[in-house]
C-alpha cells in the first residue's frame, strides 16, 4: 500500500457506501403513506431480510457512532420490545401476506440488553408475521461485557446462528480512553458459551484509529483475537464526528492517530489477518476461506447493505425500530430516530417512517456501479450500463473525480472495465465516490477515507 496516496486522499471525508444515495440525502418527502404503498406493491414472489434496531446500552462507549442511549430501567426496554412487536404486525398487515424471510439481523445499541424471554417473544412474533425460512441466518450484535447464560439459551432456542461481538481493542490504555473496559477473558468466556450453545458463526468487530492506538497494540489485539478463532472479522476506522455525536467530545483529539498512522494500523491488521489465513473481503471484512462470505466474494455474488458486506441477495430489507432503515425496490425509508416519536406513531397504528428516498433510474445505475466497486474492487461498466440502458462513455464523462485517480495509478481503465490497483485498494471509497452524483465534498458528514 502506498503511503503517498494515503497522504493525498486519506483525509477526505467519504461515505462507506452501505447504500446509494446515502442516508444524508433522505428527505421528509417520503413518509408513512409512501412506505405503505411500497409495501403493498411488493411482488408476489419477493423475499425479505429483517433488521431490528435496539437503541439501548448500559453505558456509552465514547467512540460510538450508532443511534443509542443509556438506560437503567428495564421497563423502558420492555416497552420498546412491545412496540417492536406492534410494528412487525403492522408492516406484515400492510404487505398483506406472509412474505419469506432469509436473513434477520439484530443491531444496536445492545440487542441482548432485552430480557431473555422478551427476545424470544420478539423472534416468535417475527415467525408468526413472516415465513422465516429454516435456512435463514439470524444474527445478533453482542456486547460481551453484559451477555448472560440465560440470554445465550434464549438465543439458542430462538434459532440464532451468528453472533457479532464488539471487541474494538484489547489494549487497556485504549479501552480506558474510549470508556469500554473489556478483558480478553470476558470475550473468551462469551465465545465459549456461544459455541457450547451451537451458535458457531462468530464475528469480531475491531477498530483502528482510536485514541492512544498504535500498530503494536493493533497487532496484539489481532494476536489475542486469533486465539479465539472467529469465522469473520470486521475492521473499521474510527469516525470522529463530535459535532454529530456529542459523547465523542470525551475523547482527547490530541491522542488520536493522524491519517498516516491510521493507514499503518489498517495495513498491519489486514496483513496479520491474511497471514493467519483469512481472505480479505472488500474494504474492511475478513473471513475464513470456507466461510460463505469468502465464497460469495470469490463467486462475485457479494453484496453490500447497511450492515456492511453481506451474502444476502434480496432486494427487500425491512427495518424495525427507532432510526431503522429499510430498502425496497422503489427506494429507502427510515423510521423516526427519537424513541418517543417512533413509539407514538406505532402505538397510533401508523408506520413510523420519518424520511426516505425514491430511487431514479440514474440512482439505480450508479448504485450498481458503486456496489461492484466496493465488493469487487472493479466494475464492468459496459455490462452494468447495458443492463440499465445507459452508455458507459456518458457515465465516465460524468465521473470527473476519476481522472486524478487514474493519473495517480489508483485506477486502471481498460476499455469499459474499471479496476482498482491492488496496492491502492484501501482507497476503494475514493473510487466509488467518483460515481456519486450526490456527493458534496464541502460537508463533513462522513468518516475519513483512510
Amino acid at each position: 500500500m502506498r503511503v503517498d496516496l494515503a497522504a493525498s486522499y486519506g483525509e477526505e471525508r467519504l461515505p462507506r457506501y452501505t447504500s446509494y444515495p446515502t442516508a444524508p440525502h433522505f428527505s421528509a418527502a417520503i413518509g408513512a403513506k409512501t412506505y405503505a404503498g411500497w409495501l403493498a406493491q411488493l411482488p408476489a414472489g419477493a423475499s425479505a431480510s429483517l433488521y431490528l434496531h435496539v437503541p439501548f446500552c448500559r453505558e456509552m462507549c465514547w467512540y460510538c457512532g450508532c443511534h443509542t442511549q443509556i438506560v437503567r430501567r428495564d421497563e423502558l426496554i420492555a416497552a420498546y420490545q412491545r412496540t417492536l412487536r406492534s410494528e412487525i404486525a403492522l408492516v406484515a398487515d400492510t404487505i398483506g401476506r406472509r412474505i419469506k424471510v432469509e436473513h434477520i439481523h439484530f443491531g444496536g445499541g445492545t440487542p441482548t440488553i432485552m430480557a431473555p424471554e422478551a427476545f424470544a417473544e420478539l423472534v416468535a412474533e417475527m415467525r408468526r408475521a413472516f415465513f422465516v425460512l429454516p435456512s435463514a441466518e439470524i444474527a445478533v450484535e453482542i456486547d460481551p461485557r453484559t451477555l448472560t447464560a440465560d440470554m445465550v439459551e434464549a438465543l439458542r432456542l430462538s434459532g440464532v446462528n451468528r453472533a457479532s461481538l464488539g471487541v474494538q481493542s484489547f489494549d487497556p490504555v485504549v479501552q480506558r480512553a474510549i470508556n469500554r473496559v473489556q478483558s480478553f477473558e470476558q470475550t473468551a468466556s462469551v465465545v465459549e458459551m456461544l459455541r457450547r450453545a451451537g451458535i458457531n458463526g462468530i464475528n469480531f468487530d475491531l477498530i483502528y484509529g482510536l485514541p492512544h492506538q498504535t500498530v503494536a497494540s493493533c497487532l496484539d489485539t489481532v494476536r489475542r483475537s486469533l486465539l479465539l478463532a472467529p469465522d469473520r472479522f470486521s475492521v473499521f476506522g474510527y469516525a470522529h464526528v463530535p459535532e454529530f455525536k456529542k459523547h465523542q467530545r470525551m475523547i482527547n483529539e490530541g491522542v488520536l492517530p493522524d491519517g498516516l498512522a491510521r493507514h499503518d494500523q489498517a495495513c498491519a491488521i489486514a496483513n496479520a489477518l491474511k497471514e493467519a489465513g483469512y481472505v480479505q473481503i472488500g474494504l474492511d471484512h475478513f473471513a475464513r476461506p470456507d466461510d460463505s462470505m469468502a465464497v460469495a466474494f470469490k463467486d462475485r455474488t457479494l453484496r453490500r447493505n447497511f450492515q456492511g458486506y453481506t451474502t444476502d441477495q434480496g432486494e427487500v430489507l425491512l427495518g424495525f425500530g427507532a432510526s431503522a432503515i429499510g430498502h425496497l425496490p422503489q427506494g429507502y425509508v427510515q423510521n423516526e430516530v427519537q424513541i418517543g416519536a417512533y413509539a407514538e406513531g406505532i402505538t397510533a397504528g401508523c408506520l413510523a417512517t420519518a424520511k426516505g428516498y425514491g430511487l431514479t433510474d440514474d440512482d439505480r445505475l450508479r448504485a450498481d456501479i458503486i456496489e461492484r466497486i466496493m465488493c469487487e474492487f472493479g466494475a464492468d461498466l459496459g455490462d452494468i450500463c447495458a443492463r440499465h440502458g445507459a452508455e458507459p462513455e456518458a457515465m465516465l464523462r460524468s465521473a470527473s473525480r476519476l481522472k486524478p485517480l487514474i493519473s495517480d495509478g489508483v485506477v486502471r481503465l481498460d476499455g469499459d472495465r474499471l479496476a482498482v490497483a491492488k496496492d491502492s485498494r484501501f482507497l476503494v471509497r475514493s473510487v466509488a465516490a467518483a460515481f456519486d452524483a450526490h456527493l458534496d465534498p464541502g460537508k463533513q458528514l462522513h468518516s475519513r477515507a483512510v
